[in-house]
């Protein structure tokens, strides 16, 4: 989706995403809500996509940094503007054709922001500030990942909610950390500490909170030295096999995952598992409960 673009078309275009361009080419890229961690709604999700295809098209940056705000790399999903958390989740179907035409909108944003990441054609470094609970995919993208010591990578918003764990992560752990790892911790909910996944060669550095990003800069006025079209080159050998990988596995991975939630979809109740077995929820459609005999 990338198309030609510059700094000042998109600097100041996305909510939940804040750009600042060196002069010397390094642009850095701060994920937030209202000014603390980022709250991944479908809005700052689809968004995201489109930041990274303006990203993209921008050939005048040199180095990427791609970073969160506050304490968490993202935060949990949904929460409202005021603070307060969403209601209690509520299990549903989306059976008829505008829940069809939703889950397609969905999975269309995310292949995109996939791609769109790899088609980043300069270094980036992802400086991951605190915990990452969803999309772990995204930074784990990057050419160089820092680490805070308190981070971790979860994946909570699939496979312990009831939800086919398929627009991404599925394939970049697989990719990075070994298949039987990537299948454990998409099934279990397992919270991967940065030491560990430095082990498991997911990261690269484990530094003090108060140092990821002073090394994130470090590295890319170090990057920055080379030419242009050595940064450009490089990060397209580095992505290439990511390409395939995730060409192999993404579409896959979403047509899986939309066709289950056309059955059971959560939402609401931020990332908690399921509180009671899937087949044991009070189905509701347009906040009415859907009697046994109606369900789809």
């Amino acid at each position: 989706m990338a198309k030609r673009s510059r700094f000042t078309d998109y600097q100041n275009s996305y909510a939940n995403y804040k750009f600042e361009l060196t002069g010397d080419g390094i642009l850095f890229m701060q994920c937030h809500t209202d000014g603390d961690s980022l709250v991944w709604s479908w809005a700052a999700h689809d968004e995201m996509s489109d930041a990274f295809a303006d990203i993209a098209g921008d050939r005048e940056i040199k180095v990427l940094i791609h970073t969160g705000t506050g304490e968490n790399y993202n935060a949990n999903w949904g929460r409202l503007p005021n603070g307060e958390p969403p209601e209690n989740p509520i299990y549903q179907a989306m059976p008829d054709i505008r829940g069809l035409n939703k889950l397609d909108e969905k999975a269309w944003y995310a292949r995109h922001l996939i791609f769109n990441v790899l088609d980043v054609d300069v270094p980036m470094i992802s400086a991951v500030n605190g915990p990452c609970n969803m999309h772990s995919e995204i930074p784990l993208m990057g050419d160089i990942v820092l680490a805070s010591e308190d981070a971790y990578f979860q994946d909570a918003s699939h496979f312990p909610r009831g939800q086919v764990p398929g627009d991404g992560q599925h394939v970049i752990w697989s990719f990075l950390a070994g298949h039987n790892r990537a299948r454990y911790l998409l099934l279990t909910g397992q919270k991967v500490g940065a030491a560990e996944a430095k082990d498991w060669g997911v990261v690269n550095e484990v530094l003090p909170k108060d140092q990821v990003l002073d090394r994130a800069w470090e590295l890319a006025r170090e990057l920055v030295k080379r030419p242009p079209l050595t940064l450009r080159y490089t990060r397209q050998l580095f992505t290439n096999p990511l390409k395939r990988a995730f060409i192999d596995e993404l579409g896959h991975g979403l047509g899986r995952e939309t066709y289950a939630q056309r059955a059971f979809f959560p939402f609401g109740g931020e990332m908690e598992p399921l509180d009671r077995p899937w087949d044991q929820q009070p189905w509701t459609k347009n906040g009415q409960h859907i009697e046994e005999g109606a369900r789809p």
